[in-house]
């Protein structure tokens, strides 16, 4: 193994893109600042599609949703689709609760106003509804790799994830060696990051532990497992095969693939952050066992 990764303290690692989802499995929203919360960037995933049982509707299997195009403004969120009107939604301050889920977490929401409902039903195909985390501190993460305290929106199960460049310019490098080279080069959007590094050898974040960006410090928790929602074209949903074809040959551990990995903030205050800030790697691992899984 290289000695160079074990000398992260001699890299300058900086910020080259950031990003919020305002809704859950539609597209991302960059941003040259964001701020930090305990539960994620402000704004970021506080708003999700559920069926009439409160249980998440994801780009899993409604690939449509990445199409869609949301916006937080000043007062409202701003949705734009293909074939839909564009609509704004008002951010519910009381009025309807429903119970909703993600991936066995159960919650209580707000209920957007009945024209949210209609506009997601139709572009889903079947009864829908938008809801609001209005309380963003109701939901736990993972009790086995966090603590008591910490709190994450309706991301999957982390506040924040993070990829670097380097690790993507290596997979596509993978890709363009194997079966599927057409279906590369693949962007970075392909992986919903919140933060996109560069400066760092490929892989080097599987080692993270501690880490300190511009201010605010993180604790790295877990690796990221990645799923079929990755191998759809983000600007036009199209399924492919890639990158899970070729993580499989290169990033496979515990029957699973791996892409970037999950940050936990280790602070209650809200922080600032910006493109171009620097990042400090405040502890790692000697590498070789891949990622936190």
């Amino acid at each position: 193994m290289s000695s160079e990764r074990y000398q992260y303290r001699r890299w300058v690692l900086t910020v080259t893109a950031l990003a919020r989802y305002p809704v859950k499995s539609c597209r991302g929203q960059q941003l040259q600042t964001a701020t930090v919360e305990p539960w994620g960037f402000e704004g970021d995933r506080r708003w999700m599609v559920v069926d009439d049982a409160g249980a998440a509707i994801t780009a899993r299997e409604v690939h449509r949703l990445l199409l869609v195009h949301p916006e937080l403004t000043a007062d409202d969120l701003r949705l734009r689709a293909p074939d839909l009107p564009p609509l704004d939604v008002a951010t519910p301050t009381r009025g309807e609760h429903v119970t909703v889920d993600v991936w066995g977490s159960r919650m209580p929401a707000a209920a957007a106003a009945a024209p949210a409902h209609a506009w997601f039903s139709a572009l889903v195909g079947r009864s829908a509804r938008l809801v609001y985390l209005d309380d963003p501190t109701v939901r736990a993460t993972d009790p086995d790799r966090t603590r008591p305290g910490d709190r994450v929106s309706f991301a999957d199960g982390y506040p924040l994830l993070l990829t670097t460049q380097e690790s993507l310019d290596a997979l596509n490098g993978h890709i363009a060696d194997g079966p599927r080279a057409a279906e590369g080069p693949l962007p970075m959007t392909r992986f919903r990051p919140s933060v996109v590094v560069a400066g760092a050898p490929a892989w080097a974040e599987d080692d993270w532990r501690m880490i300190r960006i511009g201010g605010v410090p993180f604790r790295a928790v877990k690796g990221c497992d990645r799923c079929v929602l990755t191998m759809l074209d983000p600007e036009t949903a199209v399924k492919g095969m890639e990158p899970i074809a070729t993580l499989a040959r290169h990033r496979k551990w515990a029957g699973r693939t791996w892409f970037g990995i999950n940050l936990v903030p280790d602070t209650h205050e809200r922080r600032g952050m910006r493109v171009g800030d620097e990042i400090e790697i405040i502890s790692a691992v000697a590498p070789g066992d891949g990622p936190q899984h």
